[in-house]
């Protein structure tokens, strides 16, 4: 039986969960709400990077991303920073909608799943 790699569990979810290989990740918001698009981008990012190289991946092994914006007219300012952190060539698949998230100061929240 393959093993369930858990980051941080608590009652209610994990950082990330890695499984045959795969490693998927909750939903990341900023640490610090009152930034703008493009700060609170960068830091769910910088973010995701740390839980990729816990489980000894990265971003050119994404393979699928969910990103959830608090309006839509955002999306450029998000996209700016998103190519930016891509490497070249390496954009997984995608969907970005607007959504109503679980702190009004929240302006995107971002969910990978990538392979090792």
């Amino acid at each position: 039986m393959s093993r369930i790699i858990r980051t941080e569990p608590n009652a209610v979810l994990s950082k990330a969960v890695e499984y045959h290989g795969f490693v998927y990740t909750q939903g990341v918001v900023a640490n610090d709400p009152s930034q703008d698009i493009t700060a609170q981008t960068k830091d769910v990012l910088a973010q995701i990077d740390a839980l990729l190289e816990t489980h000894g991946t990265d971003n050119t092994r994404l393979l699928q991303a969910h990103i959830w914006l608090k309006d839509i007219a955002d999306r450029e300012a998000m996209n700016a920073v998103w190519t930016a952190w891509l490497p070249a060539g390496q954009a997984p698949v995608r969907a970005c909608v607007q959504s109503v998230l679980a702190d009004p100061r929240y302006l995107v929240e971002i969910m990978v799943t990538a392979c090792r």
